[in-house]
């Protein structure tokens, strides 16, 4: 009996085992394994967001400026010809020379105290037919005698040699020298024409000639196109516009502060001609008696001017270098006695119109003494160092701002026109 209650007690424990095992299976509960650490508890990850605009952004970087694409010019270089301007007639015992005024046949007047013929000057003017008169014994002049078997010839030699205009370095015309000879027969005189000098010519390719904003270039007849030759020969006109590009800046005028004629790139080298100076006077007309001049002004970021071809004296390359300072303002700043385009014709004229800023440009003085005697002496200096183009200026007293910046073109070849 008491083993009977044993085994039941036995049973009865056993299946109350059993019965908690299968609720503790029920409620999920898994017991740690032996030696093994807890999980470790891990943090929410909090992303994060891009910032984002109401309205989107639109302000990018400007672009570099594009060169302008190059139009093809219909140009024709114009080639001086001959001229036939000096007349001989061989007389008796003396030989009769004459000269025409405009001895190279462009229009331009030569001083007769730089013709001679031989050592001698001439010895009248007919002002009427325009010409000069040489006359003189067939042994004079230091004239020359070639005897042959049929003829005995007696040549003279016509010398052009001009002198510099004013108290400048500069001609217009150029070095000639024409031989005119008389042969005279045994048994009767006969006259003869003149041989043709011989000239050399010149030539050069061109070279870069803009910076950034500010230019210059050579221009045709018509200012329409650049010229796509730099040949010029004494007594053309030489077009030449400067601009100042507008790209992102307010409208601008420009203005040709002081120009200056050189033989080299270098700006400051001797010799030199200033024929624009005193902030925009140009001088050229006022000293030599020239044609040039600033053109009316058609648009505001342009200036156009002429200028005569001319050498310096005694130079033989005929190579010239034109280095302008430029300076641009804003449109809203008034034309005044700093920032103008004066040039002279029977009085001074502004390109504009504005006539009355250019009372000052009378004041450098001319003819020996004032502002131009710089070039004949001393070498022309630009404030601004000649590597730097572009130089944005700081407010002045009359808060206007400037820019400006040195520009040199060439080499310009200058040749001299045949006579015959």
């Amino acid at each position: 009996m008491v083993m009977k209650s044993t085994v039941v007690c036995i049973v009865a424990l056993a299946l109350l085992g059993s019965l908690c095992h299968a609720q503790i299976a029920m409620d999920g509960y898994k017991p740690a394994a032996p030696h093994q650490k807890p999980a470790t508890r891990q943090e929410p990850v909090k992303q994060q967001s891009k910032q984002k605009f109401e309205r989107p952004l639109t302000w990018v970087y400007p672009e570099d400026p594009k060169p302008e694409p190059e139009v093809e010019v219909p140009f024709e270089l114009r080639l001086p010809v001959a001229f036939a301007t000096v007349d001989v007639e061989c007389r008796e015992s003396i030989v009769h020379v004459e000269a025409k005024k405009d001895f190279f046949g462009n229009g331009q007047f030569i001083n007769p105290a730089d013709i001679t013929l031989g050592n001698c000057a001439p010895v009248a003017e007919d002002n009427a037919a325009r010409v000069l008169i040489f006359e003189t014994e067939l042994h004079s002049c230091h004239s020359t005698l070639t005897v042959t078997e049929k003829y005995l010839i007696y040549s003279f030699t016509l010398n052009h040699d001009p002198k510099p205009l004013a108290d400048t370095l500069v001609v217009r015309t150029g070095t000639a020298a024409v031989i005119v000879e008389c042969h005279y027969p045994r048994k009767h005189n006969v006259s003869s024409l003149p041989l043709d000098p011989l000239w050399i010519p010149f030539s050069a390719v061109k070279v870069s000639e803009e910076f950034l904003y500010f230019t210059l270039r050579l221009m045709t007849d018509d200012w329409q196109n650049e010229r796509p030759s730099f040949q010029y020969y004494l007594g053309d006109i030489i077009n030449v516009e400067a601009v100042v590009k507008q790209f992102f800046h307010v409208p601008l005028r420009v203005y040709v502060e002081r120009c200056v004629a050189t033989i080299v790139p270098d700006m400051n080298s001797l010799p030199c001609y200033v024929f624009i100076e005193n902030n925009g006077c140009l001088v050229d007309a006022r000293i030599t008696g020239s044609s040039s001049k600033f053109m009316h002004r058609t648009a505001e970021n342009k200036l156009q001017f002429q200028l005569e071809a001319f050498r310096f004296k005694n130079v033989d390359s005929g190579m010239l270098y034109i280095s302008c300072h430029l300076k641009a303002t804003s449109t809203l700043y008034p034309i005044d006695t700093e920032h103008r385009a004066c040039s002279y014709n029977n009085g001074w004229k502004e390109a504009s119109g504005q006539d009355a800023q250019c009372g000052s440009c009378e004041a450098v003085g001319f003819g020996g003494t004032g502002g131009n005697q710089g070039t004949v002496g001393h070498a022309f200096k630009f404030s601004q160092a000649p590597g730097r183009k572009i130089r944005d200026v700081s407010q002045n007293d009359n808060n206007v701002s400037e820019w400006e910046g040195d520009v040199t073109l060439g080499p310009i070849p200058i040749g001299e026109r045949v006579v015959a």
